[in-house]
């Protein structure tokens, strides 16, 4: 079976990337048992706490990711460096329990990975 890896790097609510492919990744992960999802750039926003998206009429799908661990998604990795450049290096309570990786850590990470989204 083919290992699959989600990559996200754009920021929640700005447009779709980030909805759809939360969708895509629980869809996939009902046909594989080896699914990583990669947060890097704006993407690690994806996790960030606290969000409102209400406030301006959007979905709020974010506590969606909280519930990857039942569909036996495990292998979550947030960028260390991207949280540094944001100023986020000191969150602890992201919505879903992720292992920071230093860039060249999660480059080998991903590399292990057959198909990348």
């Amino acid at each position: 079976m083919k290992r699959v890896a989600f990559v996200f790097t754009h920021g929640p609510h700005g447009g779709t990337s980030g909805r759809e492919g939360l969708d895509a990744l629980l869809a996939t992960s009902a046909l594989s048992e080896d699914v990583g999802v990669f947060f890097v750039g704006d993407g690690v926003l994806q996790l960030l706490p606290g969000q409102q998206p209400e406030k301006i009429l959007a979905r709020n799908y974010i506590a969606t990711f909280g519930v990857l661990p039942l569909y036996d998604v495990d292998r979550c990795y947030l960028c260390q460096a991207s949280l540094q450049e944001r100023g986020l290096s000191q969150v602890t309570d992201w919505v879903l329990d992720a292992e920071v990786l230093a860039p060249d850590e999660l480059r080998r990470e991903l590399d292990g990975y057959d198909a990348v989204m």
